[in-house]
């Protein structure tokens, strides 16, 4: 379980899953750069406190492709294991005919656009053997849509899977791991109060599925217990 001196960047890791998984990946002995928006303290703050070290807190605003960029010449130099991406948001429940247009476009740009536009700006800090995942749910899988519902949300899951399979496409040469990940239904804002899971029982998973796949290039659709989600 120990793999020391290996480097995680996570993209919104202020909170719930994203800031589990940087707890997990220090447990796990990496070290871990993780992002979070603006400069107020959050819970990663904490969590570096108690890391000796080991856990960098840099401030990035993913809708904004100028701190993108910016991230990356600060990380210039660095060498990657693992790119997570997990920031997303939702704004409830609502019949795609009634969203107003700047919210489509704000969850559409948040959860689907500006994580590709982190992984095709960071992609040269991975390791040719390192691991690309952004955190999707089943909720983006149209073979699962049975019961409707969070239309908004599952659409922009729906369009980040879509453009992770013309990312794998337009890189099918590369020796990277390509992930998609979900977490199962955690207690999270997105997943409400009454979900399954928390993030405790979530993300080992999360971390364990994505261990299992390193070294393994092209991209894989895949849940917190390593099963795979159907398209």
């Amino acid at each position: 379980m120990n793999d020391t001196r290996r480097t995680a960047l996570i993209i919104g890791a202020s909170r719930t899953l994203g800031l589990g998984l940087a707890a997990e990946y220090l447990r796990r002995g990496w070290d871990v750069i993780g992002t979070v928006r603006g400069s107020h303290r959050t819970g990663l703050h904490d969590l570096a406190d108690t890391s000796e070290g080991r856990l960098t807190v840099e401030s990035l605003e993913m809708t904004d492709p100028e701190q993108i960029s910016a991230l990356r010449d600060r990380l210039a130099g660095r060498t990657l294991d693992l790119l997570f991406v997990n920031a997303a948001i939702t704004r409830g429940d609502i019949p795609i005919g009634d969203v107003p247009t700047d919210m489509f476009t704000e969850v559409m740009i948040t959860n689907a656009l500006s994580p590709m536009r982190v992984v095709e700006s960071l992609r040269p800090l991975v390791a040719p053997t390192g691991t690309i995942g952004v955190m999707s749910s089943d909720q983006g899988s149209i073979t699962l849509n049975t019961e409707g519902g969070q239309d908004l949300y599952r659409a922009s899951k729906s369009a980040l899977n879509q453009f992770m399979r013309g990312y794998a496409a337009r890189h099918a040469e590369d020796t990277r791991t390509l992930l998609l990940m979900d977490p199962g239904w955690v207690r999270t804002e997105l997943g409400g109060p009454h979900a399954e899971l928390s993030v405790e029982e979530s993300i080992p998973g999360v971390a364990e599925t994505i261990e299992r796949h390193r070294g393994k290039p092209g991209l894989q659709f895949l849940d917190y217990q390593g099963h795979v989600v159907p398209w």
